[in-house]
């Protein structure tokens, strides 16, 4: 007799391993119509998986995040099929799963056309409505290729001869077209209803600029229309605020082909960076950090004792003068080990904390920048602590407090936490990732976080905890981290004296809070649709006169919110107010002042702010404590 557990904890008995749609079936009809795969012992499968042993079962269905994956990961299949069949030459190659899609690679001696995505869109539709059964089966290595070459897909052949090993290999079937893959899938293609596909742009293949270029065609796929259509219409407000786009309109930064991947900041883009290096400079000056600045280009050799020169050279720019190999610091790690190891260091001493607003360079592919999101030059509100292995937990549950903080008051109060633990490529022993791994995950277990295991996903010197903040469209940005390194320190000769009077390293804290300040106002650039709070605003107030004769009042107003650290514009143009109304509204300027001859007359100034508020006449003063109180209590909106 065979055991069967349920999640509500029932145990069903079955005289012979069934597969797990064998086990909907007894269950009932509609369970069975609704599957999509299943869980056994929290391994995900097809309907088609048979169970062997007691075991524990989950029945994936629509409503289940795991059954909205493995939609997505059968359209992609859908939409190969569907080129093949509409041009049987071309290639296929990979179709992975994405975040709200899939998408596919080809191979094909022209460019698909938005005609050619409408008929293969088209013939999808047609192929899902035929409810194609989805089987799968193995086919040893010999045998695959075989099938393969016959069928001229020389990128699967490819695929299989570098996959390690020499197990069989699991392939899936549906129609006549058969594609490797580990799945699982849907039972047939009648349950892939709800699809789109979004573009096409071209890939390497394998990711590598050396290669040859292939094409992406780009989809989505959900449970529902009227998923697809909430999709749809955050991808439509997301292009609305493009940052690039905004940042043309309010007049903030550009890039261009002879910096690629560099900004050029405007006056007022640069006003907006200002405040925020300002804001950040405050708070950690508050929290016990000293400032430091260190040089930009650094000899190989430090490179080289730090680990990076092996593991992060492809993405460092380097150059060579008087026979000495250089590199421009692509992260600002070792020159602050440096500075630390100036002068004995005591456990007194400890924590040190030690901040800079560092610039960098990492040379990204040039196919991978985007705006202020992806750069070659970034500058980070970077810091390191110097710690004693008892203060880790300390130190990482006041950051958490810090973060949380400057987080609100940007306005992102939705944060997601990871803890990212070691990669395949890394320094150090496996006992110092032991201690370095527990350290963080004890931290966020003491703070009460919420948070999630990325394994695999932590920096090539030590395990991270990153922090993503969720924006009004719902979309996920990874800013800040903060990494325990018992490496680095040790590879660059660190050292303090305990208390027992023995050498002993320091642990290294790497820790951001925006991360990079060029992305971080990308984001916020987008969050805001260019709105953005009084405290941040690149102009805060813009005073406009009636007529030439309030042009003295004006000044004078101007000057005395100058003083007070007020970013101030005047207008004095010969235009009606309205029109100057209206197009500062369109400036999102957060406060118009409009002063007439009763205002001048009266020592007043009449208050608009850019949502069309009127807020009447006031003195002066009355509006710069109105003005003081938004900032300093980072007022998201007035």
């Amino acid at each position: 007799m065979l055991l069967i557990k349920l999640p509500d904890g029932k145990i069903l008995p079955f005289e012979k391993p069934p597969s797990v749609e064998e086990v909907t079936v007894s269950i009932g009809p509609g369970l069975a119509k609704a599957a999509l795969a299943g869980k056994v012992n929290g391994q995900l499968v097809d309907t088609s998986y048979v169970i062997n042993q007691n075991a524990s079962l989950a029945i994936v269905t629509e409503r289940d995040p795991e059954g909205l994956e493995v939609i997505r990961h059968s359209c992609a299949h859908l939409l190969a099929q569907a080129v093949k069949a509409l041009f049987p030459e071309a290639e296929v190659t990979i179709g992975p799963v994405i975040e709200d899609g899939f998408y596919y690679d080809f191979a094909y001696k022209r460019a698909f056309t938005e005609e050619d995505l409408s008929a293969i869109e088209k013939k999808m539709a047609e192929l899902a409505s035929l409810d194609l059964k989805v089987t799968r089966k193995i086919l040893e290595r010999e045998e695959a290729i075989a099938l393969f070459q016959a069928k001229g897909e020389s990128y699967k052949v490819k695929i299989i001869n570098d996959i390690p090993g020499s197990e069989p290999l699991s392939f899936y079937q549906q129609g006549d077209f058969v594609d490797l893959c580990r799945g699982p899938h849907v039972p047939s293609t009648g349950k892939i209803k709800v699809f789109k596909l979004m573009k096409v742009a071209g890939a390497y293949w394998r990711g590598d600029a050396k290669n040859e270029m292939l094409q992406r065609i780009y989809g989505t796929a959900w449970n529902h229309k009227k998923d697809l259509e909430d999709y749809l219409h955050r991808l439509e407000e997301a292009e609305k605020r493009d940052h690039r786009k905004l940042a043309k309109k309010f007049d903030l930064f550009h890039i261009q082909e002879e910096a690629p991947g560099m900004v050029f900041w405007h006056p007022k883009g640069w006003a907006v960076y200002q405040a925020i290096e300002q804001y950040i400079r405050k708070t950690i000056n508050a929290h016990g950090y000293q400032e430091v600045r260190t040089p930009q280009i650094v000899d190989r050799v430090l490179w080289e004792r730090s680990g990076h020169w092996e593991k992060f050279r492809e993405h460092m720019f380097t150059l060579r003068a008087e026979s000495q190999d250089y590199a421009i610091k692509p992260m600002n790690c070792p020159c602050h080990v440096q500075i630390f190891n100036q002068g004995l260091k005591s456990y007194r001493d400890l924590p040190l904390r030690l901040a800079e607003f560092g610039s960098c360079h990492r040379n990204e592919p040039s196919g991978a920048l985007h705006g202020l999101m992806r750069v070659r030059n970034f500058v980070q509100d970077d810091a390191h602590i110097f710690c004693t292995e008892a203060q880790i937990q300390a130190e990482v549950a006041a950051f958490n407090r810090l973060l949380f903080k400057v987080y609100e008051d940007f306005g992102f109060k939705d944060l997601i936490i990871k803890l990212s633990t070691r990669p395949v490529l890394r320094v150090g022993s496996d006992n110092i990732w032991d201690k370095a791994e527990q350290a963080l995950e004890v931290a966020l277990k003491e703070s009460g976080l919420q948070w999630e295991l990325a394994p695999g996903e932590g920096a090539f010197y030590g395990p991270k905890i990153e922090y993503s903040c969720k924006d009004s469209l719902g979309r996920v940005w990874q800013c800040g981290t903060m990494q325990v390194d018992f490496s680095t320190p040790e590879r660059l000769g660190a050292h303090y004296i305990a208390e027992d009077g023995s050498r002993r390293v320091p642990v290294m804290l790497h820790r951001a809070i925006l991360g990079s300040l060029e992305r971080f106002i990308g984001i916020l650039i987008e969050e805001t649709g260019g709105t953005f709070p009084v405290w941040l605003a690149p102009i805060q107030v813009v005073i406009m006169n009636i007529t030439d004769a309030h042009a003295t009042f004006v000044a004078e107003v101007t000057k005395s919110l100058q003083q007070e650290g007020i970013r101030v514009q005047e207008d004095l143009r010969n235009e009606k107010i309205g029109f100057k109304i209206r197009e500062h509204t369109i400036q999102r300027v957060p406060y118009l002042l409009i002063v007439g001859e009763r205002e001048v007359t009266h020592n007043l100034v009449a208050v608009r702010t850019r949502n069309g508020i009127d807020l009447g006449s006031m003195t002066v003063k009355e509006f710069l404590n109105r003005l003081s109180s938004d900032i300093i209590n980072h007022v998201v909106d007035i």
